[in-house]
């Protein structure tokens, strides 16, 4: 239970703000900087939060799975790019500001890895069980 409403909080996250709340903001007519700097705002508080996500994910992967699973699983692949583009956005963020095309390669980084992530099963129940009707 604890993997599922990680996943949803960051990868729900992710995609929200992209999908719903930034073309939201632009369409009430706010000002465009205003709007950029809510956006900016959002999304730097949105990808600390989704790395810690991300962090209890891999922690409950390595629990249910093994540590190696982190190395050798899909999920536990997906959960380190998704990490990686955490942390890469964060200090491309901090070091380079100007570098928004990179800030923005690595947020989607992360939303993608999310968005494959949520195909694969939960940890310790198989797929097929998954999909199985009841």
């Amino acid at each position: 239970m604890v993997w599922q409403l990680a996943q949803v909080l960051w990868v729900g996250g992710l995609w929200l703000m992209h999908l719903g709340l930034m073309p939201v903001l632009a369409q009430i007519g706010l000002a465009p900087l205003l709007v950029e700097e809510i956006g900016n705002t959002l999304e730097v508080l949105l990808v600390i939060f989704s790395a810690v996500c991300v962090f209890v994910q891999a922690l409950v992967l390595a629990r249910t799975e093994g540590v190696e699973s982190i190395w050798r699983d899909l999920r536990g692949q997906l959960l380190l790019m998704a990490l990686v583009g955490c942390a890469l956005y964060l200090a491309g963020h901090s070091w380079l500001t100007e570098a928004l095309r990179w800030q923005s390669f690595f947020y989607w980084l992360a939303g993608f890895s999310g968005l494959i992530l949520v195909l694969q099963p939960i940890p310790g129940e198989s797929i097929r069980a998954r999909f199985a009707r009841p």
